[in-house]
């Protein structure tokens, strides 16, 4: 992987990747090690040549998620800054850029619940899919226990116009860890959205997500079906529904 210097580049080390298309050009965002947990950015348009893009944020960071298409003419990326640990807080952010380089005017999206799945931190998951609602996003919510930390996914609609802005937010969680390979692996009693697969002639999201850390697993969905269930069971905050300037 090439910097925009020409020289090469390789992270000391990359996890929790994530790749969106936009436009012509498809970005992969992951969390590195920059003097801390950060946010690394790179791009390519054949996945022969891939360059590294500066990264957009200071650590530390985590949970980076780039929407599909530019909202008002910005590419817009969701974060969760957090500590140089195993952060036990978290709230989703969105900012905004002209060029993929400089990012700024942040705004806070959601916080955590008060419910018993999301009431210790939240974080981004898959790219958010558009619909006549607004922005689609499944995201993951954590709470604590005494065997650890059990993540499990939610989901939100945000404003189409302005996503910091949420419109719907389900107090229920999607999906928990109840089947054995969610529950045991290297990091027992995790489900964490990772991508999605939108066929927009049926309706039909497959979500990819982690289990337990150890497995790639696959559930399906319809949109319909799902901001139904978003809109029926949604709970929001002051803080949800307003523009995240505060």
């Amino acid at each position: 992987m090439a910097q925009r210097d020409g020289n090469e580049f390789m992270p000391q080390y990359a996890y929790d990747p994530r790749l969106i298309k936009v436009e012509d050009t498809y970005y992969i965002i992951w969390c590195q090690d920059f003097y801390g947990a950060a946010i690394g950015v790179a791009k390519t348009q054949d996945f022969e040549t891939f360059t590294r893009i500066e990264n957009p944020f200071l650590p530390f960071n985590r949970n980076a998620v780039l929407f599909p298409r530019k909202v008002n003419g910005k590419y817009m990326m969701l974060s969760r800054p957090s500590d140089s640990g195993h952060t036990p807080f978290g709230d989703i952010f969105l900012s905004e850029s002209a060029d993929m380089v400089y990012w700024g005017r942040h705004r806070h999206v959601m916080g955590k619940g008060s419910e018993w799945w999301q009431n210790v931190k939240i974080g981004g998951g898959a790219a958010p899919i558009e619909t006549s609602e607004g922005w689609l996003l499944f995201y993951h919510g954590v709470t604590g226990t005494c065997n650890g930390y059990v993540y499990s996914i939610g989901g939100a609609i945000l404003d189409i116009d302005e996503p910091s802005v949420v419109k719907y937010r389900c107090d229920t969680f999607l999906l928990t860890p109840e089947e054995w390979y969610e529950e045991r692996g290297f990091v027992p009693n995790v489900t964490f959205p990772c991508a999605t697969i939108h066929d927009a002639k049926s309706g039909r999201i497959a979500i990819y997500y982690g289990a337990a850390d150890t497995y790639v697993a696959l559930a399906f969905t319809k949109v319909d079906e799902l901001v139904a269930y978003i809109k029926e069971h949604s709970v929001t905050t002051a803080a949800d529904v307003e523009c995240g300037r505060k």
